[in-house]
């Protein structure tokens, strides 16, 4: 197996993980989407994105780690998907 190969396998596995706590708690989203659209007020810029991790750790079963450098890429993924689907719901008002 290759290195891209396992990449993507633990990817995958991380984001199983992370629908499994979706299905089993639906809060979850609409908790991360008020974050999301709260921080994303002031900006996407990297402490932006930092401070919706951290306040998605605290307040949910989820954990994201505050330092971007830690991010894995389904953390990555979940975060850039929050803030495309904020930017969307501003941009239909």
């Amino acid at each position: 197996m290759s290195a891209s190969e396992i990449q993507k396998s633990r990817v995958i596995n991380e984001l199983r993980g992370f629908i499994r706590k979706l299905l089993q708690d639906p809060e979850i989203l609409t908790q991360s989407l008020n974050v999301a659209r709260q921080e994303l007020a002031e900006g996407s810029s990297p402490a932006v994105m930092a401070r919706i991790a951290n306040e998605i750790s605290g307040t949910t079963s989820v954990h994201i780690p505050e330092d971007p450098a830690e991010h894995s890429e389904a953390d990555k993924l979940f975060l850039e998907l929050l803030k495309e689907v904020v930017q969307e719901e501003q941009a239909l008002y």
